[in-house]
């Protein structure tokens, strides 16, 4: 079969790509055509578009319209001239809305994978979903009961990132030869999750250097975006202590005795390291005011999301340094404090399922299609 899978940033290729091994592993013939990254790349050929040519903030959206408008339609007329047998448009709402809709109404199937955030902002979405999603997969518990407020059923087998973790896990070398192979030293180490959109990098990372310059007991560590030009991290690291190393954010998080995470799948990849952590999150003072007015939750990381109270903190927006020290310092000293948020990562862990999400997803996209085709 013919699969169009269309991803929007890095959790989206992390997760796409695993989909993409299901599903060759059920479908051995089957062909890929997609918007994605390297991750995708590396299973399938078939690469239309890098996602990083869509890749924008919420503000940064507004001058680069002509342009997202622009991929948009390329994207349209490469879905109907490679006529798949499914579309499977992965997060990303702004953009996977439009090819949704799109393709629906040219017969082509849609399964939409992991949800979009409609229970955040936008629930007028709920109804193009209806009307243009054949199957809604998602990945975060609590939608289950969600969209069942909305008569509307979603395929939920847990979260893929278990998968992700798991694995790793099994493979990893060890935190030893991982220092030994970056030059690390031995002083214990804080992760630092900036993002994977230079927006990101550009609000955050500067207010973690700064606690950083406070802690010289550890070694920092910047997570390296594959998507992020190196000499964005040039400007700021220039001249400091802090080390960054690229595409091996898992074993940084395996290591690491705490993190200053950006708002984003990073905050939850953390929790499923037990890593203690601060959420960092700011953006345009105009975003901030338009977010403010249209989204309806009380948190923004998704480890209280799925724990449904707060169990991290979250330091949004202002000062960001000056307000996150206390909970820094806190994370790194506190030892009763750090082993009740591992406690309440064990409680997040067991709602995200058992490993293995990936492949029960890949099959049953895969026994769906052929149950149509008959």
């Amino acid at each position: 079969m013919k699969y169009y899978l269309i991803a929007g940033e890095a959790s989206g290729d992390l997760h796409a790509s695993n989909l993409m091994k299901v599903l060759l592993e059920t479908d051995p013939e089957a062909e890929f055509r997609y918007m994605g990254g390297d991750l995708m790349q590396e299973v399938s050929g078939g690469m239309v578009m890098h996602y990083r040519e869509t890749n924008y903030m919420m503000l940064d959206v507004l001058f680069h319209l002509r342009k997202i408008f622009r991929n948009i339609r390329l994207i349209k007329r490469d879905v109907l001239e490679w006529k798949p047998d499914v579309l499977i448009p992965v997060d990303y709402p702004g953009f996977n809305m439009r090819i949704t809709r799109f393709a629906s109404t040219k017969g082509i199937r849609v399964f939409y994978y992991i949800s979009p955030k409609v229970w955040a902002w936008k629930q007028r979405r709920v109804k193009s979903l209806k009307l243009y999603v054949d199957r809604l997969f998602s990945i975060l518990p609590f939608e289950v009961e969600f969209f069942s407020r909305f008569n509307m059923e979603v395929e939920y087998f847990g979260n893929p990132l278990v998968d992700h973790v798991e694995s790793f896990r099994e493979q990893f070398e060890g935190e030893r030869g991982w220092r030994e192979r970056h030059g690390l030293g031995d002083l214990p180490m804080v992760a630092l999750l900036a993002g994977s959109r230079k927006k990101e990098i550009e609000t955050t990372l500067p207010a973690m250097l700064v606690l950083a310059g406070e802690r010289p007991d550890y070694q920092f560590v910047v997570a390296g975006a594959p998507s992020v030009s190196t000499s964005l991290y040039d400007q700021y690291l220039q001249g400091s202590n802090v080390k960054i190393v690229y595409n091996e954010t898992y074993a940084l998080l395996e290591c690491a005795e705490a993190g200053l995470v950006t708002s984003g799948t990073a905050t939850l990849e953390a929790a499923l390291f037990e890593l203690p952590q601060v959420v960092l999150y700011r953006t345009s003072r105009v975003a901030y005011a338009i977010a403010k007015r249209l989204i309806k939750i009380n948190f923004i990381s998704l480890v209280n999301l799925i724990y449904g109270k707060k169990l991290v903190e979250e330091v949004i927006q202002n000062k960001l340094a000056k307000r996150a020290r206390h909970e820094f310092n806190r994370i790194l000293d506190d030892q009763v404090y750090r082993k009740e948020m591992q406690e309440g990562y064990r409680v997040l862990k067991d709602g995200l399922g058992k490993r293995g999400v990936s492949h029960r997803i890949g099959q049953r996209m895969n026994e769906l299609l052929n149950e149509e085709m008959k």
